[in-house]
């Protein structure tokens, strides 16, 4: 902001604050601005006494130069002393100054990807808009992983959550820094500061961009199943982990989010990440990396999004799609109470059978429906799967 200009927003402030005249003077005692216009130019000493009559003079100092403020008489108004005067315009002044100075593209690009992960943006031209302006590429399919770095970035600063000191920044920085160093490609993901420690990561998540850590599997985002990147996705998170800078790789847990398309997908992404990394923490302490899909039990009880928990129900059920004879076999074994003899009579097979066919269900879902834990996964997912097949008239 040029000086004159701020010389005349600290002048309109003063005159709005006091409700009086004021002007504002240079060095060499000359009105450089005035809340009347037309006395710009005039020496001051012209008028002292004559024309204004004058309440208080405060020193100031604008972009490194003395000046003066003067204020006039308050007619009929309550009495303010000079010091309360000065001390409330040292605050306008300070405001001023620091709102001339813009926030650098670095800390544009981490409001911008807060707004986006945190749905407050609605308009999608909006947001392909801003992102242009950002140089951020919005168009490859990305998902969202979200890493919790709050021990590390703001230590045992409690009191400033927002990470807003000079140490968290640089921590923060340093974290972002070596994220992007991590995965190579500029393109290939766009890494932010969210405040609070936490820093969000949308990773490109098509089957290009994942080839380093998909194991031979095929991502493909496109595809009707939004759980298809995770595997791709945590590998590539435990690799990351482990080339944190050191003494904070320990302290940083990480949540995975889903592939959802759409640009507003980000938001629905950034719900999944955080909500694994939230019951990943509470239920799975020994775990730095937390999903939906490997939160087990907690998964069926923490989350509050019915739409999710059908989705993940349909998830782990997947391998079974095709499978219509080990579906019957697990609903006759839950109504049975997981007793096999009498499972494998009311199926009328063999013992045998009924134990191979648990191991295929094993080996085909990862969940074994001998195991208590597994058993109750697989119960709940059939329960919502069969709600959602036939809801309620």
């Amino acid at each position: 902001m040029p000086w004159q200009r701020c010389a005349e927003t600290v002048v309109n402030r003063a005159a709005e604050l006091f409700r009086s005249q004021v002007l504002l003077l240079n060095a060499g005692g000359v009105i450089a601005a005035s809340s009347k216009p037309g006395l710009e130019g005039i020496a001051f000493e012209l008028l002292e006494g004559k024309e204004l009559k004058v309440a208080f003079r405060i020193p100031c100092c604008l972009q490194d130069t003395p000046a003066e403020l003067v204020v006039s008489e308050i007619p009929g108004e309550e009495i303010i002393s000079p010091r309360l005067a000065q001390v409330l315009m040292e605050l306008v002044i300070d405001e001023i100054l620091n709102d001339q100075h813009p926030p650098d593209e670095r800390e544009m690009k981490n409001r911008f990807i807060h707004d986006l992960v945190h749905g407050a943006i609605e308009d999608e031209e909006t947001i392909i808009n801003n992102a242009e302006l950002l140089g951020l590429d919005l168009t490859p399919p990305r998902a969202v992983i979200l890493l919790d770095a709050s021990t590390y970035i703001l230590g045992n600063n409690n009191a400033d959550r927002s990470g807003a000191n000079g140490q968290a920044q640089r921590r923060a920085q340093y974290i972002v820094d070596t994220i992007i160093n991590f995965f190579h490609l500029p393109n290939d993901l766009i890494c932010a500061y969210l405040g609070n420690g936490e820093i969000g990561v949308l990773k490109a998540s098509d089957s290009q961009n994942l080839a380093a850590w998909a194991d031979g599997w095929d991502s493909t985002p496109s595809s009707t199943s939004s759980w298809a990147d995770l595997a791709a996705l945590k590998r590539a998170a435990d690799a990351l982990l482990d080339r944190l800078p050191n003494g904070s790789g320990k302290h940083i847990s990480i949540g995975i989010g889903r592939y959802h398309p759409g640009l507003h997908g980000l938001a629905h992404s950034y719900a999944d990440a955080g909500m694994a990394l939230s019951l990943g923490r509470r239920f799975h302490q020994e775990k730095r990396i937390h999903c939906l899909d490997e939160l087990g039990i907690a998964a069926f009880v923490g989350l509050s999004d019915e739409q999710t928990k059908i989705e993940l129900a349909a998830h782990l059920l997947s391998p079974l799609d095709d499978e219509p004879e080990l579906l019957e076999t697990m609903k006759t074994f839950f109504a049975e109470d997981c007793c096999s003899s009498v499972s494998a009579s009311r199926l009328c097979i063999h013992r045998n059978t009924l134990s191979y066919r648990l191991d295929k269900v094993t080996s085909l879902t990862g969940l074994d429906p001998r195991c208590f834990d597994d058993a109750v996964q697989i119960r709940l997912a059939l329960l919502l799967r069969n709600l959602t097949n036939h809801p309620a008239n």
